[in-house]
């Protein structure tokens, strides 16, 4: 079988998903290859990261930038790039692929159009893996915060244009009709959500007219794993203190990051907070109190990390299907979060807590009960996390596929 997958970037979570799937398939003795555009950064094409051979880029960083320019300043993400897409589609022709999966394509780099138009005209079977709710809204990725519920009906008088995929106007309306016309009519697409939370959304919205599957998001087993916890002497914890951790790579107030600054104020010396991820804006903000983290050498200096912390708080107010609980549970380390996307079919009663979203004070109550009663064990966490084994979810979508 023949399987392309598409997606914004080559790299970062969605991108490794993609390219991981594919290698996966490989091994069962599939041919795969993955497409994206080139990153902003990378200015040459003998640069680019050529991922084994089995990877192809589509437009070039000039076309990428135009295409974003145009994109903020119109509103129109997903109409410019055409040329880019032209040729991505004589690739696709030439491959003539049994499956096309398509993941992220919001980062102004694709002309929409034109790669639906090749979809629909070639009846292709097309698996969409919804990495986020941008599909069926008029432009966000999310909307929890804002408590907002256009989406179901029509998107208008936005308020998170400023949110990426951003645009200095508010052209909602438009995208949402424009993302209507072009996503429905695909006569044989099954959709993927990581989350029971996102599927029942997209049930919701006008993408429900196709058939939604769950393949959670898996983590590497054998990276995160209970590990050496040297982290703690290293950074000056004592033994008596609790060591609460968060990991985020984007710290502001979707991932919750003024709750870890209110926690700061209001626990004792007995608490140690640590945060992975942060940056110099981010550390500006922080208390002096506040253990930053701006990076890791590598995943399994992370799984130290986790290993290290005696409870991993995620405050976060809006996610799909969050890998960094997964990691936690996988290190043996308990997690409380916030009810929040898929969080709560993540951890289960046995190996953390879920609070509802924005409470802070059950928050702490639930940090102060965990840490003092210690009532989940490194045992269960394991347990739980071994469903999220990445090969089996890859597994998955290749069962998916030869269906």
């Amino acid at each position: 079988m023949k399987i392309a997958q598409i997606n914004m970037v080559a790299g970062g979570s969605t991108g490794n998903i993609m390219r991981q799937i594919a290698a996966r398939a490989r091994e069962r003795g599939h041919t795969a290859i993955t497409y994206s555009s080139p990153s902003f950064s990378i200015r040459h094409p003998e640069t680019y990261p050529q991922y084994e051979g089995h990877h192809r880029y589509f437009g070039t960083p000039f076309s990428h930038a135009v295409h974003y320019v145009l994109g903020r300043a119109t509103g129109r993400n997903g109409c410019f790039s055409y040329f880019a897409t032209k040729r991505l589609v004589r690739e696709l022709k030439e491959f003539s692929p049994d499956v096309l999966h398509l993941h992220n394509l919001h980062n102004w780099c694709i002309h929409l159009p034109t790669l639906f138009r090749y979809i629909k005209k070639n009846d292709l079977r097309v698996i969409w893996t919804l990495h986020d709710c941008w599909t069926f809204t008029g432009q966000c990725p999310y909307f929890d915060i804002v408590q907002c519920d256009k989406w179901k009906v029509g998107c208008h008088h936005c308020p998170q244009t400023h949110v990426y995929p951003d645009s200095k106007v508010d052209a909602t309306r438009w995208g949402y009709a424009f993302k209507k016309k072009w996503f429905t009519g695909v006569r044989n697409m099954t959709l993927v959500t990581p989350s029971k939370w996102l599927a029942e959304l997209t049930e919701q919205s006008f993408m429900g007219q196709y058939p939604v599957k769950v393949i959670h998001n898996g983590i590497d087993l054998n990276v995160f794993q209970p590990t050496q916890r040297d982290f703690r002497e290293a950074h000056g914890i004592r033994p008596d203190q609790f060591l609460l951790l968060g990991v985020a790579f984007e710290w502001g107030v979707r991932k919750g990051l003024d709750v870890f600054i209110e926690l700061s104020k209001r626990l004792d010396d007995r608490f140690r907070l640590v945060l992975v991820g942060t940056n110099d804006a981010v550390d500006a903000q922080l208390p002096e109190s506040v253990i930053s983290i701006h990076n890791t050498a590598d995943q399994r200096e992370l799984a130290r990390i986790y290993s290290a912390a005696d409870l991993f708080v995620n405050p976060t107010r809006e996610d799909n299907f969050p890998t960094v609980n997964m990691e936690a549970l996988a290190c043996g380390t308990p997690v409380v979060t916030f009810r929040t996307g898929g969080c709560p079919e993540i951890v289960r009663e046995d190996c953390g807590s879920v609070v509802e979203k924005n409470d802070i004070d059950a928050l702490e109550q639930e940090i102060l009960r965990i840490c003092t009663q210690r009532p989940y064990t490194t045992e269960a966490c394991v347990t739980q996390a071994a469903q999220f084994d990445a090969q089996s979810k890859f597994d998955a979508y290749i069962e998916l596929y030869t269906k």
